[in-house]
């Protein structure tokens, strides 16, 4: 089983910046793409960035420019780094693994529990 532990969240002032970590656990398996999702109150959770094994990136559209996702394949780890921040993006922020098991074709999906982000104005 493999688990995911996320780091760096908090709370900054519009304007700041804030690098997220997520890394994960447990062996046995090679990782996919891995992405960070968010969910503000009431809303969905939607995806804010993506990354992939050759480490093509997909952002949303509200966060390009502004965020970084990058990827450390040796420390299966995976960054968020926020720049810019604004109120609009005060959210729980969830990292998602998508992996496949060591010498089988089946593939599984892991979620972290979740990292506050406030932004204050």
């Amino acid at each position: 089983q493999v688990q995911l532990v996320e780091s760096g969240g908090g709370l900054v002032q519009a304007g700041g910046s804030l690098r997220l970590s997520c890394a994960a656990s447990g062996s046995a398996y090679i990782i996919n793409t891995m992405a960070w999702y968010r969910q503000a109150p009431g809303k969905q959770r939607d995806l804010v960035a993506s990354i992939s094994r050759d480490e093509s990136t997909n952002y949303a559209e509200s966060v390009k420019g502004r965020f970084s996702i990058s990827r450390d394949n040796a420390k299966n780890t995976v960054y968020l780094q926020m720049n810019s921040l604004s109120p609009e993006d005060t959210a729980v922020y969830y990292c998602k693994l998508d992996a496949r098991r060591l010498y089988s074709v089946t593939t599984f999906t892991s979620w972290g529990q979740g990292t506050q982000v406030t932004v204050s104005s």
